[in-house]
Formats: C-alpha cells, sequence, structure tokens
C-alpha cells in the first residue's frame, strides 16, 4: 500500500482549522436566521454578496497560488517566487479597489444596492485584504507548516463568532450590515498578524522568472475564474434572472442557509486539497507517484461518501442549524453534496495538466462545465427556483469531472482502481435509498437508529475492504493480530 501517512497528517491538522472552523461558523447560520428573518431577505443579500466576493477574490489571487507551489519546488530561491507573485496580487488588488471607490455608484445601482453602498465598499476592503493574504497562507503550506495555518484560520473564526454573538445576540442588532462590518474587522485583525512575516521576507524580483509565472499561471485563472462560477453563479445569478423581484432575496435566501448544511464536502475537499496541493508538486519526479494518484483518490472519495451518508442520515438534527423559516429548501442538501463530490473528484483529476505544464487544458475543462451550468440556471430558475442551482451544480461539475479524466486517461494515463471506487458509489446510493424510504412519521430516534446501521454497514465495508483497523494511528496497535 502507497505510504499516505504525511498525507493523512497534513490533511488532519488542516482539516481541523477548515472542519472545526467551519462548524463553529454553522453557528451562526441559526443565529443569522433567527435575526434575519426569513421575509426581510437580508439573509438572501448575504449570500450574494458573498457569491461575488468569492469571484473577486479567484481573480485578484490570478492563479498564483497553485503558481507558488509549482516554482517555488523548482527555483533554489523561493521568496523570489514568493515577492513575483505578491507583487502581482498587490498591484492587483490596488487596481480594483480603486476601480471601486473611483465609481461605487454605478456599480452599486447596477447590482441592485444603489441604496446600499456601504456593502459594497466594505466588501471590497475586506476582498483586497483576503487576496493579499492568500500568498502568505499559500507559502505556510509550502513551507510545510500546517500549526500556524490552522492557528490564524482559527483565531478568524473565533473572533468572527465572538463580534457577531456580540453584535446580534448581546446587542440586538439585525441588519446584514454588521455582518459585513465585523468581517471587515476580523479580517484587518488577521492582515495585522501576517506583517511581521511579510517583512521576514528576502524580496527580490526577478523578471524572466514572472514571465514564466504568467504563463504557467493565466490558464489557471481562467480556470478558476471558471471554476468557483460553478460554485457561485447561482447565487449571482439568481436576484437577475428570478421573475419576481422582490421575493428573489427570499429564495435565495432560503438556498443558501440549506446550502450551509452541505457544506461538509467543501470542508473535506478544501481539507485535503491544502494537504495534497504542495505533496502532489513535491513527489512529481517519483516513481511511484501515479500510484499515490489513484491511491488518494480513492480514500478521497471513501470518506466524502461517507460524509455524505453522515450529513443525509442525521438530517433530523441537524436542520435545526437553520432557522424553521428556512427548513423548506433542505430538499437541496444531498443534491448539492453529490456536486461538492464531484468538484472533489475534478480537483484530484486536475494535476495532469498541472504536472506537464498544459494548464489550458484546465481552462477549457472548466469553461465547459461553468457553460453548462450557467446554462442550466438561466433556464430552470425562472421555473423551478433553487432546485435549478443545485442541479446545476451536479450538470457543471459532472460535465467537468467526464472530460477531465478522458483527456487525463490520454495525455497522463493513471490506473486509478474504478471498479473499487464503483462498488462504493452503489453502496452509498443504496444506503440512501433505504434511508429514503424510511416514513416522515417515524419517531426521530427510529429514524436516526436505521439510518446509523446504514452508515455502520458502509464502515464496516472499508475497514474489511481498504481501512482495516490495525492499520489506523495511535489505536491501531490494538487491533494488530499476534504473529
Amino acid at each position: 500500500m502507497v505510504k499516505l501517512n504525511a498525507l493523512a497528517k497534513d490533511t488532519a491538522i488542516y482539516g481541523l482549522s477548515s472542519i472545526v472552523g467551519r462548524f463553529l461558523n454553522y453557528l451562526l447560520v441559526p443565529l443569522y436566521t433567527h435575526y434575519m428573518p426569513t421575509e426581510s431577505g437580508d439573509y438572501g443579500v448575504s449570500t450574494n454578496i458573498y457569491a461575488y466576493t468569492a469571484l473577486l477574490l479567484v481573480i485578484l489571487t490570478f492563479g498564483m497560488e497553485t503558481t507558488l507551489f509549482r516554482f517555488a519546488n523548482d527555483e533554489k530561491e523561493p521568496d523570489t517566487v514568493f515577492s513575483n507573485a505578491f507583487a502581482t496580487v498587490g498591484t492587483l488588488t490596488a487596481l480594483f479597489l480603486a476601480l471601486v471607490f473611483g465609481f461605487i455608484t454605478p456599480i452599486a445601482g447596477y447590482l441592485g444596492y444603489a441604496d446600499h453602498h456601504e456593502y459594497l465598499l466594505m466588501m471590497a476592503v475586506v476582498v483586497a485584504m483576503d487576496a493579499l493574504q492568500a500568498l502568505p497562507f499559500s507559502y505556510l503550506r509550502f513551507q510545510r507548516r500546517p500549526i500556524r495555518f490552522a492557528s490564524l484560520k482559527l483565531l478568524f473564526i473565533f473572533l468572527n463568532i465572538g463580534l457577531n454573538v456580540l453584535y446580534f445576540v448581546v446587542l440586538g442588532k439585525t441588519s446584514v450590515f454588521y455582518v459585513f462590518f465585523i468581517n471587515l474587522l476580523c479580517t484587518g485583525f488577521i492582515m495585522l498578524l501576517f506583517i511581521p512575516g511579510i517583512f521576514k521576507i528576502r524580496w527580490h524580483f526577478d523578471g524572466q522568472l514572472l514571465r514564466r509565472m504568467f504563463s504557467y499561471s493565466w490558464p489557471i485563472l481562467v480556470f478558476g475564474i471558471a471554476g468557483i462560477l460553478n460554485q457561485v453563479a447561482d447565487k449571482i445569478l439568481f436576484p437577475l434572472v428570478y421573475p419576481d423581484v422582490a421575493e428573489a432575496n427570499v429564495q435565495l435566501g432560503i438556498y443558501g442557509s440549506c446550502v450551509k448544511i452541505a457544506m461538509i464536502m467543501a470542508m473535506i475537499t478544501q481539507a485535503f486539497r491544502y494537504a495534497y496541493e504542495p505533496i502532489v508538486f513535491a513527489k512529481s519526479k517519483d516513481k511511484d507517484k501515479n500510484e499515490y494518484y489513484a491511491a488518494a483518490m480513492k480514500y478521497f472519495l471513501i470518506f466524502t461518501l461517507l460524509a455524505f451518508l453522515a450529513v443525509v442520515g442525521y438530517m433530523p438534527l441537524l436542520l435545526y442549524i437553520i432557522g424553521e423559516g428556512y427548513r423548506e429548501g433542505l430538499g437541496v442538501v444531498p443534491i448539492v453534496m453529490v456536486a461538492e463530490i464531484m468538484m472533489g473528484v475534478v480537483f484530484n483529476l486536475s494535476f495532469w495538466y498541472k504536472l506537464i505544464d498544459k494548464t489550458i487544458y484546465g481552462a477549457v475543462i472548466s469553461i465547459v462545465g461553468c457553460v453548462v451550468l450557467l446554462a442550466v440556471n438561466v433556464i430552470f430558475i425562472p421555473h423551478y427556483s433553487y432546485w435549478a442551482c443545485a442541479w446545476g451544480g451536479v450538470a457543471g461539475y459532472g460535465t467537468a469531472m467526464v472530460l477531465s479524466y478522458v483527456l487525463g486517461q490520454r495525455h497522463n494515463p493513471i490506473d486509478y482502481p474504478m471498479k473499487e471506487m464503483g462498488i462504493y458509489v452503489l453502496l452509498t446510493a443504496a444506503c440512501y435509498y433505504v434511508m429514503t424510504l424510511v416514513p416522515d412519521s417515524w419517531p426521530v430516534w427510529a429514524v436516526l437508529l436505521i439510518n446509523t446501521a446504514l452508515i455502520a454497514l458502509f464502515m464496516a465495508y472499508v475497514v474489511k475492504k481498504d481501512l482495516p483497523l490495525s492499520s489506523l494511528p495511535v489505536v491501531g496497535k490494538y487491533f494488530k493480530s499476534e504473529k
């Protein structure tokens, strides 16, 4: 078996900041959905503006996070690579802020926030600081310093939650204005903590290297824009294409709150990415690299499918995360989680073109997937509301997944264990189907008992086939059979 100890260790640490952090942020969902009633549409406003900031963050970082890993592993002076990347992001960020502050009136009017310039100005500064922080965070990952990385991420989260509780619970605020204002305060504080480390960098700029970095990064930028549009285009488009303008933010708020429950998949994928990306580039010259990539794909799929069953199985408890007025949209949760699993698979499949410096393939694949998603949303949102958003994600990521696999096997074939992974998918589908057969009229304890048994069945199969208890860290020694 391929040794994945380093990947598992780093994933666990990154996962602590990602999963624990997202879980703590879940505490804000009932808070917001309680203090911001459904009919106010404020949660829909928050969902919409944060979708724009996610897209802008990808544009401003210009693919330099992945580019940093690619060139820092090959160059003798990684600080030079960081200097070039940071200068690029810093220049783009300055231009962005100048444009927003200079043309705020027409921008706000076009986006539907003519009466709330302050929302857009605050979030413009937040996304600018996030873009500037992206490179130092990536450099921590390159240096294999997950503890420092996780500490800063968790500090932001605890500070954010504390201030939200203060403003909404203690002071009784109810406006979405305070959501953005608190984000601005917390992001600014983390920015200050990065300044000492940035000054320790040996700054040096290399024009020739920068041209090579641009050549590598611009397809990643296109790939990133298409990829983030796959995640947020529905939330951007919804108010623009939904036929009832007054009701649009209400419906978007319902969808946005329910999607939060499905974000367990995004947590796992993000934690995996943080650990896996630097290791992939470092391992690119090893003879067993393809075996490593195939094994990583299988274990990623196993644990995401387990997470899918856990979320669906314990939905009778998880539904209390969101306010009662928002629960009518819970049916989209399994659909969104399937899309998130597909996104994770696409990420795993994406390294073949990154490692051979053919990132243009990633751009094409993402664009095709994005076009499919946009088409589904534009055509079907007016008729099916947020259900079109959920299925649009499946269509877009499914298209990108198939294209990436087919092209990858043609240009850089990897012997993925397709049969084994297929069995896990079928087992998950069977368990989920049985869960849906349990009548809603049954007591919650009975539903949870049946669902727990099905999840245990899945886990037993994993232990039997791919993850014997003796292989587990720390506790594994207690299960090793005596020779």
